[in-house]
């Protein structure tokens, strides 16, 4: 009876991991919708309009949709479990895909707006989702389940990228959309023959016992450090095909081809620091790619030719690549409830928060000019060390230098 028993929860955990593992590819999936307006923005045409208060409205009905769903997927999970919100979330992306297909210039901004609030409210829901259905190997080994969910997500988001840019000049905007709509129907299906047991589904820290480590003033600053990375890595990533496709004056297949390029940088680059993770101290490394980071936005800031692109995006995206990932396994250490990624508490809405940096940056640049799209990132890489500098002070008085 007792072999039984054992032979039974071998199974039943042989039967999570491989879930869990089906689960871990969503990210994947998370990657390519998050990244979604960077590439299709241009394929609309705001190349050549420059309205770019009309573009940001873009990053803000994403950010809003985001946002709401957090509130309704926590609400769903403990009722319907994660296979119900993994297939919704999919099945609203992949319908919302399909609605923005029709909808291309010139059908109204609003329509527009509307199909990017669903495919916000969409990526929300499956971050939730995915975050609780990797449980089951999150445990066994955290370190190597995070980095591998980056780097799905990096490919997601390099894979929109390289499919805009190949398809530019071949594809009506109508196809390609239908095409990226595959992806979402193609998860759909597969997570709704998956099974998920009741108990990944872990419960979140209400607001009290969230704020109470906000009496720890690392907790503020590490809150703050995840606002403005975010709110850099975002906008760049929303604006930079279009900012290099006026401000060079390349291709816009070539500008978004220099967009997969910074996807795949932070790839490499988030690759490279868990190898460097070991064998360097962490202060020292945040600090060395806060000012990568300065000097690539610095550089963006100023080109006029192709081979002073390609640099600030090796230096700002090899300087991108590392900030998170130490951040988060340093809040992992300090506010054992955090999980990386999850939209929970201070921490998560300051994450949510940085996703309208480039909206922020839109409306800026209609009143300053073009250079203000790579002006808010710059501002936040200067306050991305700012913060690192206090983190690491902060560490000192407290007696905590030795691990940070």
């Amino acid at each position: 009876m007792a072999h039984s028993s054992q032979a039974g929860a071998r199974l039943a955990g042989a039967l999570q991991t491989s879930a869990a593992r089906r689960v871990l590819a969503g990210f994947f999936l998370t990657g390519l919708l998050m990244s979604f307006l960077g590439p299709i923005l241009p394929a609309w045409g705001y190349h050549i309009r420059s309205d770019y208060s009309a573009a940001g409205l873009h990053f803000l009905a994403m950010a809003l949709g985001i946002i709401a769903s957090v509130g309704g997927s926590h609400q769903l999970l403990p009722l319907k479990g994660i296979r119900f919100l993994l297939v919704l979330s999919s099945g609203v992306a992949a319908g919302s895909l399909l609605a923005l297909a029709l909808m291309s210039p010139p059908v109204a901004l609003g329509w527009r707006l509307a199909g990017i609030f669903f495919v916000g409210a969409s990526s929300g829901g499956l971050a939730t989702a995915l975050f609780h259905g990797i449980g089951a190997i999150y445990e066994h080994d955290p370190a190597a389940t995070a980095n591998l969910a980056g780097l799905l997500f990096g490919l997601g988001s390099l894979t929109t990228a390289l499919l805009v840019s190949g398809t530019f000049y071949v594809y009506t905007v109508p196809s390609i959309l239908v095409f990226l709509a595959l992806a979402p129907t193609f998860f759909a299906i597969v997570y709704a023959r998956s099974t998920f047991a009741a108990q990944w589904v872990r419960l979140q820290p209400t607001w009290r016992e969230a704020l109470a480590d906000f009496r720890v003033p690392a907790a503020i600053l590490f809150a703050l450090l995840l606002f403005f990375q975010s709110a850099n890595e975002w906008c760049l990533a929303g604006w930079l095909a279009i900012y290099l496709i006026q401000k060079v004056g390349i291709s816009p297949a070539s500008g978004l081809f220099l967009l997969a390029l910074y996807w795949f940088v932070l790839i490499v680059g988030r690759a490279l620091a868990q190898f460097l993770l070991p064998r360097v101290r962490h202060g020292r490394l945040l600090s060395l790619s806060a000012f990568s980071a300065l000097f690539g936005c610095t550089v963006l800031s100023f080109t006029t030719n192709v081979f002073g692109a390609v640099t600030g995006i090796l230096f700002v995206a090899g300087g991108f690549a590392s900030v998170y990932p130490l951040v988060v396994e340093k809040i992992g250490h300090r506010f054992p409830y955090f999980h990386p990624g999850l939209f929970n508490g201070i921490f998560s809405l300051a994450m949510a928060g940085g996703l309208l940096a480039p909206w922020l940056a839109g409306y800026l640049a209609d009143l300053w000019g073009i250079r203000m799209m790579l002006v808010v990132p710059l501002l936040g890489t200067f306050m991305v060390f700012g913060l690192v500098l206090l983190i690491r002070l902060e560490a000192v008085l407290s007696g905590a230098e030795a691990t940070t």
